[in-house]
C-alpha cells in the first residue's frame, strides 16, 4: 500500500516538472532580480492611457501577433536589418500595429531599474495582462522566462496570423496550429471588447459582402446603418470604428451580447456567432451570459498564448533595445 501510494505521488510530482519544463515559464521568474517589474509595466501603461484610450487593445494586439509567429519571442518587434526582414511591414501588421513607443518606454523604465534582465517577449506579456487589468478586466499570474528572438520571420507573419476575412474554419485551423483549441478562439476572439479597427478591415462587409451586390446578411440593419457612415463607399480606409460599440475601452463580456446581437464589427467576429452548427456558438451564449466564465476563460487562454514556443534557457538573449538584436 504505501509503495504504491508513493508511486502515485512521484507519478503527480513528475508530470507537473514535466508541464513546467515544458513551458519552463514560471511567475516568480523576476522576483529577486527585477520584483517590480509589474508595476514598472502597470505605471508605464497607465501614464500612456491617460492621452491614448487605444493602447491597451494596442499592446494585448502585439503580443498575439508575436507569438503566432515563432513563439512569443519579440520577433515582431524587431526593425529589418540586412540579414532578415521586419514582421512590422507584414501585410497583418503594417500600417495597423501600434504601441512600439510604450513598448520602448517600457524597457527603459526597466533597464534603469534592472539592467539586461527582463527580456522584450515577456515584456508585451507582463503588458497585454497590465493593460486587460487597467481596462476593468481579469488579473492573472503572467508566466515568465521568456528570451528574445535573434531574428524575425515576415513570410510567417503573413501565413500565420488569423485574418478577420478569413473564415471561421481557416482561423480554427490557424489556432490549432499553435496548439490553441475552439475555446482559447472564442475567448481571445473577446478581447475586442476594446480598441478600435480600420476601416479597410471590414467595408467589404458593408455593401459588397463576397461579390453578392449585398451586404453581409448577417449585420444587423441599424448597425449596419452606422457603420455606413463612419465608412462610406470609396471613402478612407484608415478610419477608425469601436470593436465594441457599447463599450467601446471597456474590458467586459459585451463583445458577445453583440454578436448576439448581429454587431460584431468584423467578419471574424461575427462568424463566431452566426456560423451554424458551429461549436463556437454554444460558447458565445456562455460567456455572454456569465462575463465570470468569460474571464476566468480569458486568462486561462492568455496563458496558454503566452506559452507558445518561448525561448528559455540561453537560446535567444536579453535584448538591450527592444527594436534590434544586440550589438547591431
Amino acid at each position: 500500500m504505501g509503495s504504491s501510494s508513493a508511486l502515485v505521488v512521484a507519478t503527480i510530482f513528475l508530470t507537473l516538472m514535466l508541464h513546467e519544463s515544458n513551458a519552463q515559464l514560471n511567475s516568480t521568474f523576476y522576483a529577486n532580480t527585477c520584483p517590480n517589474v509589474s508595476s514598472i509595466v502597470s505605471n508605464v501603461i497607465q501614464q500612456a492611457l491617460q492621452s491614448d484610450s487605444r493602447i491597451g487593445a494596442s499592446l494585448i494586439r502585439l503580443h498575439f501577433h508575436d507569438c503566432f509567429v515563432n513563439g512569443c519571442d519579440a520577433s515582431i518587434l524587431l526593425d529589418g536589418t540586412a540579414s532578415f526582414l521586419s514582421e512590422k511591414n507584414a501585410v497583418p501588421n503594417a500600417n495597423s500595429t501600434r504601441g512600439f513607443d510604450v513598448v520602448d518606454n517600457i524597457k527603459t523604465a526597466l533597464e534603469n531599474s534592472c539592467p539586461g534582465v527582463v527580456s522584450c517577449a515577456d515584456i508585451l506579456a507582463i503588458a497585454a495582462e497590465a493593460s486587460v487589468s487597467l481596462s476593468g478586466g481579469p488579473t492573472w499570474n503572467v508566466l515568465l522566462g521568456r528570451r528574445d528572438s535573434l531574428t524575425a520571420n515576415q513570410a510567417g507573419a503573413n501565413s500565420s496570423i488569423p485574418s478577420p476575412v478569413e473564415g471561421l474554419s481557416n482561423i480554427t485551423s490557424k489556432f490549432s496550429a499553435v496548439g490553441l483549441n475552439t475555446n482559447d478562439l472564442v475567448a481571445l476572439s473577446g478581447a475586442h471588447t476594446f480598441g478600435r479597427a480600420q476601416c479597410r478591415l471590414f467595408v467589404g462587409r458593408l455593401y459588397n459582402f463576397n461579390g453578392t451586390g449585398n451586404p453581409d446578411p448577417t449585420i444587423s440593419s441599424s448597425y449596419l446603418a452606422t457603420l455606413q457612415q463612419t465608412c462610406p463607399q470609396n471613402g478612407s480606409g484608415t478610419v477608425l470604428a469601436n470593436l465594441d460599440p457599447s463599450t467601446p475601452d471597456s474590458f467586459d463580456n459585451n463583445y458577445f451580447t453583440n454578436l448576439q446581437n448581429n454587431q460584431g464589427l468584423l467578419q471574424s467576429d461575427q462568424e463566431l456567432f452566426s456560423t451554424t452548427g458551429s461549436a463556437t456558438v454554444s460558447i458565445v451564449n456562455s460567456f455572454s451570459s456569465n462575463q465570470t466564465a468569460f474571464f476566468q476563460s480569458f486568462a486561462q487562454s492568455m496563458i496558454n498564448m503566452g506559452n507558445i514556443s518561448p525561448l528559455t534557457g540561453s537560446s535567444g538573449e536579453i535584448r538591450s533595445d527592444c527594436k534590434k538584436v544586440n550589438g547591431s
